[in-house]
C-alpha cells in the first residue's frame, strides 16, 4: 500500500516500502475534462446510461455539494476541487476472469498480491482502478443462494427496485459536504444483499487503486445484510505517490436487519499527497450486531468517523480504529454511535500513533435518545506518540437524553517509556525493533481482530512507517 518516498527508500532497493508505490501505463477509454460542474456529472451519467431518476439525484446533488460550505472543524482542506479528475474510464467492460482485463491492470492488481489473495481465502473479489470496477467475482454456491455482489453500476442496471429502495436512505447527499460530492459523481463501488440466514463463512473483498495523477475515486457502496444474515467485508486501497494532491470520497451505506451480523475490516494506506474524506454509517435493527474495523495509514488528511444508528431493541455497535500519522499527515478520524432504541449496546475502541510531526485526532460522538433505556456503551481512545514533534487531539461528544443508561468513557495520552525500551534493548533488540514491537503491542486490539492475511499486513505496514524511528 502507497507510501511516502522518503529519503531513506530513494537510496535503498526497491524493497517492501516501495511495494505499492508504482505507476501503470493505462490509457484508459475516457477521461472527463479536469473539473466539476454540470457537464461533467451529465457526462458520467449518459456513460453509464442511467435512469433519469439517478441523473436528477446526482444533478441535485452537486447543488447541494456547491451550496454547502467547506466544514470549519477537522484538518485544514486545501485542495482545488476544479483541479481533479473526476471520472476515469479505464476499460470498456468488467472482466469475468483475470484474462478478460487488460494486461497492465491485471499486472498492477497482481503486483498487489489481490487474485493470490482470491484463490487462497476469499469468497470472491471486485477491483476497481480509477473510476470503475474492472474484475468481478463471486463464489458460484453463493450465488446460487442468492447472494448478490456486484459493483453499484451494475446493479443500477440488474437490481434497480433493491437498490432504489435503500440508496442514499442511510446517508443522503444533504447529511454533509462529501456525502454530496459522491452522490454528484460516484462510479463504482460495492453493491452487496445476503438473503435471509446465509452465512458467508468467508469474506468478499473490494481493492480500489488509484494510478492516474490529479484523480478523484468515489466509490459508493450499499450492503444490506437480511435477517439472521452473516458476513464479512474487507476493502483495501492504494495509489502512488505524486506531487500533486488526489481525492478519495467515498460513501458507504449498510443495513443489518433483524438478527443479522455485518463485520467491515478496512485498511486503508493511501499516498501522502490524497485527501481521504468518507462518510461511513450502518443502520442496525433489532438484535442484529454491526462491527467497523477501521485501519487508517497513509493520507495527507483523512477525515473518517464510522458510524452506527441503533434503531431497534437488541441491536450493537462495535467500532475498532486505528490510526497512524507520520510527517505532514494528520488523521482525524473517530467513531459514532447513535442509540435510538432501549437495551442497544456500543463499545468505540481508538487508537493512534503519531511520528514525525504527525498528528492524529479521535473526533467521536455517543448519543443516547430519550426512550432508549437501559443502554450501554463505553469508548475507550489511547493515542501513543513518538516523539515531541508530533500531537494528539481528542473531541469526544457524549449526548445523553435519557437518564436509564450506563456509558463509560476512558482516555490515555503515552510516550514511549525509556524503561520500556532499555528492557527490551536489554535483550538484543535495537531501538527502532523495540520501538516497533511496543507500537505492534499497543494495536494489538485490532490486528487480531482481522483475517491472518490483512493481520500480517498491517503489522508490515506498521513496520515500514517505523522505519527510522528512533522512539
Amino acid at each position: 500500500m502507497a507510501t511516502d518516498i522518503t529519503e531513506n527508500a530513494v537510496q535503498s532497493p526497491i524493497g517492501e516500502i516501495n511495494k505499492y508505490d508504482f505507476r501503470t501505463e493505462s490509457k484508459g477509454v475516457f477521461k472527463a475534462k479536469k473539473g466539476l460542474n454540470a457537464e461533467v456529472v451529465n457526462q458520467i451519467s449518459d456513460i453509464k446510461e442511467e435512469p433519469d431518476w439517478m441523473r436528477e439525484f446526482r444533478l441535485k446533488s452537486l447543488e447541494i455539494f456547491e451550496s454547502k460550505p467547506m466544514p470549519k472543524w477537522g484538518g485544514d482542506i486545501e485542495l482545488n476541487f476544479q483541479d481533479i479528475y473526476y471520472y476515469l474510464k479505464p476499460t470498456e467492460k468488467q472482466g469475468k476472469t483475470w484474462d478478460d482485463v487488460p494486461a497492465e491492470i491485471k499486472e498492477t492488481f497482481e503486483k498487489l498480491g489481490i487474485p493470490e489473495a482470491e484463490r487462497q481465502y476469499l469468497a470472491g473479489v471486485k477491483a476497481q482502478f480509477e473510476s470503475e470496477v474492472v474484475y468481478g467475482s463471486l463464489q458460484e454456491d453463493l450465488a446460487k443462494k442468492g447472494v448478490i455482489f456486484t459493483d453499484t453500476d451494475t446493479a443500477l442496471r440488474e437490481h434497480p427496485e433493491l437498490l432504489r429502495e435503500y440508496f442514499g436512505t442511510v446517508i443522503p447527499p444533504h447529511d454533509n459536504k462529501f456525502a454530496a460530492l459522491n452522490s454528484a459523481v460516484w462510479s463504482g463501488g460495492s453493491f452487496i444483499y445476503v438473503p435471509p440466514g446465509v452465512e458467508i463463512e468467508f469474506p468478499l473483498q473490494t481493492y480500489f487503486r488509484i494510478n492516474e495523477e490529479s484523480m478523484g475515486q468515489f466509490e459508493r457502496t450499499l450492503i444490506i445484510v437480511d435477517e439472521g444474515a452473516k458476513i464479512h467485508y474487507v476493502e483495501g486501497c492504494t495509489a502512488p505517490m505524486y506531487s500533486s494532491e488526489s481525492l478519495h470520497s467515498a460513501v458507504v451505506e449498510v443495513v443489518c436487519k433483524k438478527g443479522s451480523r455485518c463485520r467491515y475490516s478496512t485498511i486503508q494506506n493511501w499516498a501522502n499527497n490524497i485527501y481521504n474524506l468518507v462518510t461511513k454509517r450502518a443502520l442496525a435493527y433489532a438484535d442484529s450486531t454491526m462491527e467497523w474495523v477501521d485501519g487508517n495509514l497513509g493520507s495527507h488528511l483523512t477525515m473518517k468517523y464510522p458510524a452506527v444508528y441503533l434503531m431497534e431493541p437488541g441491536a450493537r455497535g462495535e467500532i475498532l480504529s486505528i490510526a497512524f500519522a507520520g510527517k505532514h499527515q494528520h488523521q482525524d478520524t473517530g467513531a459514532k454511535l447513535v442509540h435510538c432504541a432501549p437495551n442497544t449496546s456500543g463499545q468505540i475502541i481508538s487508537k493512534s500513533i503519531s511520528k514525525d510531526g504527525g498528528r492524529g485526532s479521535y473526533r467521536g460522538l455517543v448519543r443516547v435518545e430519550e426512550g432508549a433505556k437501559n443502554t450501554k456503551c463505553s469508548v475507550v481512545c489511547d493515542a501513543l506518540i513518538l516523539d515531541p514533534d508530533s500531537q494528539t487531539d481528542t473531541y469526544p461528544y457524549i449526548e445523553i437524553m435519557e437518564p436509564d443508561v450506563s456509558i463509560g468513557h476512558e482516555a490515555s495520552v503515552s510516550r514511549i517509556g525509556e524503561e520500556q525500551l532499555f528492557y527490551l534493548m536489554s535483550r538484543g533488540l535495537t531501538e527502532a525493533e523495540a520501538s516497533t514491537m511496543i507500537v505492534n503491542g499497543f494495536i494489538e486490539p485490532l490486528v487480531k481482530e482481522l483475517p491472518m492475511e490483512y493481520a500480517v499486513e498491517l503489522n508490515r505496514l506498521i513496520e515500514l512507517q517505523m522505519e527510522g524511528s528512533v522512539g
